[in-house]
């Protein structure tokens, strides 16, 4: 900690010492600069990137679809590859289409929806509530672990 002083002199002293005037905090009053390595302190500063980055977990998002006229059968197989999903910790998009007429029909869609995010209400909590978009309704679940409810 050498104090304030001004930028020609802490260069000269950079340039005395063999190594770089480096701005850390450029906005602060007044800006707060180190003696050091430039070279190296990039370095040092990727590394810790790459580093964050890998303790970083990524979440995919997989989408199942259904149409209104869905029968129970398939909502079983479709719950069960849900249940996979959410047990592998991805987020789940449940998308109901409407074709043609079918419009009519979005409040059974809705019903489809949120009965469907019932049965895996012990995997997944409801992030999304059923939001209609064009002619797609979906809504989104998340594994139970995470704590990102954005309703």
């Amino acid at each position: 900690m050498i104090g304030v002083m001004k930028p020609s002199n802490a260069l000269k002293l950079a340039e005395e010492a063999g190594l770089d005037l480096v701005k850390v905090s450029p906005h602060a009053k007044p800006p707060v600069c180190k003696i050091l390595d430039y070279g190296k302190f990039r370095y040092e500063e990727i590394r810790k990137q790459k580093e964050a980055k890998k303790k970083q977990k990524s979440m995919t998002v997989k989408e199942i679809r259904m149409s209104v006229r869905v029968e129970e059968h398939d909502i079983q197989v479709k719950a069960r590859n849900a249940e996979k999903f959410l047990k592998q910790g991805h987020r789940v998009k449940l998308t109901i289409r409407f074709r043609g007429r079918e419009m009519i029909y979005t409040n059974q869609g809705r019903q489809v929806l949120l009965d469907f995010a019932n049965r895996l209400k012990d995997y997944g909590n409801v992030t999304k509530s059923p939001k209609l978009e064009g002619r797609n309704m979906s809504i989104f679940l998340s594994p139970k672990g995470s704590n990102d409810n954005n309703n």
